[in-house]
């Protein structure tokens, strides 16, 4: 980390609330550039392997960072990888040319891994053959240490004292040739996440927080891919509109050939359509062509083919059986919906009214966003099924049966138990 880097991150001068005390005054911040210039990305199995020899022998922690085309793409895959490492440098790499990037997770499989959200870029560098064993994710700190804004622009500005280039966060990295700014945006993403990653660490063990970042990372680093989500059309924009089984009909099976296109084509549901439309044409269950080419949505641009094929769906729908109408609702796997306890059960909710208010106090004393102190359905399903006794060594059980690492267990358990105990 240069001078200026250690001065800005120096916690007397900058703030977890995200920017220098009143007190300081504050010189223009300068914008990133690139240390040794903008690397070429690598598109095939030569210009791979030249960088992972590099990267097997650098040494510290590793950045990590990957660029997908969500709103463009089908799917959630990375079209673009960007790395660094202390005597690697930066690197880039094309996972259309190279999508099997096993032989580099290997390279770099036991170092930290530091990554801005980990938890939005796992999921694509695993499809594509990495998965770290340990990481560091600097968003998350940041929302440990209580940074008021946590994006990594944000972040780099408050604590290093660099502002980042703008713009091309949300272009479509599935383009062939990459133009070069967006090149320049993408190395610079992992530029200084390693000094980052430092001072962030040096601000956690200030505040004593340290073991609970690592705690949280290791919960990241292990825990599996997350399951096929059940009845995916369910979360189509729109759907608390639909009340009529019918109707959910029409929404299930028109998102259902929508998502047949879409991975077809390779292109975003919702360039093939809309969520809105969807909505309108269960809401007005069309008869016929005319009617469902009147609907929003589905409007004169649409050729005849394709409203034939829209009214096909909802025809479909409409003569599924009664007995196969899909049933209003998801089958529920915990506690109902807050809104409903006064009505079935008024003394969870006096539980739940407590063990809010406990919670929000204590993460305001910590500094930390609640959801990061302990999980909303966490203490949900603890309030809606207490122990027998909300005893310290009962209570700390359910927390921990539900997930929670043992730092949160230990900060919540007694302002949880006094919760319970007053609402009883």
């Amino acid at each position: 980390m240069t001078d200026a880097q250690e001065t800005a991150a120096d916690p007397s001068l900058r703030t977890p609330g995200g920017g220098p005390p009143d007190d300081v005054e504050t010189a223009p911040i300068p914008l990133l550039e690139p240390r040794e210039g903008i690397p070429p990305v690598a598109a095939d199995a030569n210009a791979l392997a030249n960088i992972v020899a590099a990267f097997a022998t650098g040494t510290g922690p590793v950045a990590v960072d990957a660029e997908r085309a969500s709103g463009y793409r089908y799917g959630q895959r990375a079209y673009l990888v960007q790395l660094r490492r202390e005597g690697a440098g930066s690197a880039l790499i094309d996972p259309v040319g190279c999508p099997d990037l096993s032989a580099l997770g290997e390279a770099i499989g036991d170092a930290e891994w530091v990554l801005h959200a980990a938890t939005q870029d796992l999921p694509c560098l695993r499809e594509i053959g990495m998965t770290p064993t340990r990481l560091f994710d600097t968003e998350l700190a940041g929302r440990l240490a209580g940074f008021a804004r946590v994006g990594l622009g944000a972040m780099v500005e408050n604590v290093l004292g660099y502002a980042l280039e703008k713009g091309h966060s949300a272009v479509d990295w599935s383009t062939r040739p990459l133009p070069e700014p967006w090149l320049r945006y993408a190395a610079l993403d992992v530029e200084l996440l390693v000094d980052l990653r430092d001072a962030l660490e040096t601000e956690l063990d200030r505040q004593g927080k340290l073991d609970w970042a690592h705690q949280e990372f290791a919960a990241i680093a292990a825990a599996p891919p997350a399951p096929p989500r059940k009845d995916p059309w369910r979360r189509t924009s729109g759907m608390h509109k639909v009340r009529r089984r019918r109707q959910m009909a029409v929404v299930r099976e028109l998102w259902t050939v929508r998502d047949q296109i879409a991975r077809r084509r390779d292109v975003s549901p919702g360039k093939v359509l809309g969520d809105g439309a969807i909505i309108e044409a269960a809401l007005g269950l069309p008869a016929h062509v005319n009617a469902l080419a009147a609907l929003p949505g589905f409007g004169h641009r649409m050729g005849r083919r394709q409203l034939e094929q829209w009214q096909a769906a909802v025809d479909r729908a409409r003569a599924v059986p009664e007995s196969e109408l899909p049933q209003p609702g998801q089958p529920l796997t915990g506690p109902p919906p807050p809104r409903a306890w006064a009505d079935k059960d008024p003394a969870a909710a006096a539980r739940l009214s407590a063990a809010r208010a406990a919670v929000t106090e204590l993460a305001e004393r910590l500094t930390m966003p609640q959801e990061n102190l302990i999980t909303p359905d966490t203490v949900r399903r603890l309030c809606w099924e207490p122990p027998g006794r909300p005893t310290a060594d009962l209570v700390a059980e359910a927390l921990a049966g539900y997930g929670a690492r043992p730092w949160q267990v230990e900060q919540v358990t007694p302002v949880l138990v006094k919760a319970l105990t007053t609402a009883a």
